[in-house]
């Protein structure tokens, strides 16, 4: 059996947030064997994507975005760890998945074959008490490994607005201790 290796893309504007925090429980209880690299998205910044597809062709990613590229391809399975923002993914985190067009487009990626059979998962800390406010967040994320053709893991919820607030939230840092397996 193939080790796995997790990519963690952390989507929040603020480091050590409730996302992240929950991001971390969770990983915390991956196998021994199993690799896992961090990636907070506000190192990489991305610019506006620009749509070419039925233009010009896209051209060859370069700086953050061939480090972002090559490290989802690498990755048996892709963590998006994004705050809940305006009931969606956060503005870094939807740039990334906006590059993901480009890269399907772009020859020799080969993006779509390689993605086929990854498993994405979701990890959101929201400050409802209602949880279906997150469904657009899992939607986006969800149907974007339906695309792919890429497993869907599931998303982690966490209830929190302060720094550190998730760790409160009982229920969450439970289901942390299983989320991945």
């Amino acid at each position: 059996m193939t080790a796995r290796s997790f990519l963690f893309l952390l989507g929040s504007s603020r480091a050590d947030g409730n996302t992240e925090t929950l991001a971390r429980l969770a990983a915390e209880q991956l196998p021994a064997g199993a690799e896992q690299r961090w990636l907070d998205l506000r190192d990489l910044p991305l610019p506006d994507y620009e749509d070419r597809r039925h233009s010009d062709r896209h051209p060859a990613p370069d700086g953050h975005a061939t480090t972002l590229l090559e490290a989802t391809l690498a990755a048996t399975d892709v963590v998006i760890a994004s705050p809940l923002y305006w009931y969606a993914v956060s503005t870094p985190t939807k740039r990334y998945l906006d590059h993901w067009t480009g890269w399907l487009e772009t020859p020799g990626t080969d993006f779509q074959r390689r993605m086929a059979g990854k498993t994405l998962w979701g990890v959101t800390a929201l400050a409802d008490e209602d949880p279906a406010v997150a469904e657009p967040l899992a939607g986006t994320l969800r149907n974007s490994a339906r695309y792919l053709g890429m497993r869907w893991g599931g998303v982690l919820l966490g209830n929190g607005s302060r720094p550190g607030d998730v760790l409160s939230d009982t229920g969450a840092t439970a289901r942390s201790k299983d989320f991945f397996s």
